[in-house]
């Protein structure tokens, strides 16, 4: 059984946000909204403030909440763990933007280009109409990761089956591969570092997981 998850790692991350623009660009999104994003986490006071930059996006959950909530069963899950949607299937009804508790789901009822109603002609090119009035996330790039599959690619180490996210990180912070596979990347990094989930205490087991040594490296 293969189960495809993404590292992060907290320790690397600069915060220049080009994993967000990777993302937009890969998969043409509106500029309202943001599958990758990249929160800026500041704590403490002079003489002992602190600041990390964070990367989310949708944890694609061993039990994602969204799912169990749908209506028109619209969200799935595949067998490797990715959560997906079925624009055919949704009705928009938000109730899975209400049960995430990471915020990674997005809703767009009437499209706004760079610069305004007119699309520039790369955004018309790439506007998917069944994109509108549904709810849409990351999908872990499951285009990129099938088709590199199917070329005998390894997703997380050929680039071509990896998300675009991943590729783009300047700073070598995030990580994709198979975590049931005990030799990947991801399962080296994990039995090596010290790491933690999002909302760890809500149990949904999310495919997303951050590398964080306490902020050992400023002292």
């Amino acid at each position: 059984m293969t189960r495809w998850v993404m590292v992060a790692d907290l320790n690397r991350c600069v915060g220049c946000q080009t994993c967000t623009a990777a993302c937009k660009h890969t998969n043409a999104t509106l500029p309202q909204v943001q599958w990758r994003k990249v929160i800026d986490i500041e704590w403490g006071s002079y003489p002992d403030a602190h600041r990390l930059f964070m990367p989310v996006g949708c944890q694609h959950c061993a039990d994602p909440p969204c799912m169990s909530v749908c209506p028109s069963t619209a969200t799935g899950q595949r067998e490797d763990g990715i959560v997906t949607i079925d624009y055919d299937l949704c009705i928009g009804c938000g109730y899975c933007m209400v049960a995430c508790p990471y915020q990674a789901r997005y809703k767009v009822t009437r499209p706004h280009f760079a610069y305004g109603d007119e699309p520039m002609p790369s955004e018309a090119v790439r506007f998917d109409e069944g994109r509108m009035g549904v709810a849409q996330k990351c999908t872990f790039c499951s285009d990129r990761v099938d088709e590199g599959l199917a070329r005998g690619l390894t997703p997380g180490i050929d680039p071509e089956a990896t998300p675009g996210c991943v590729n783009a990180c300047i700073a070598d912070a995030l990580s994709f591969g198979d975590i049931e596979d005990e030799n990947s990347n991801v399962s080296r990094l994990l039995e090596e570092k010290t790491w933690f989930q999002m909302h760890g205490e809500l149990e949904t087991e999310t495919g997303f997981y951050y590398l964080w040594d306490g902020g050992k490296q400023e002292e």
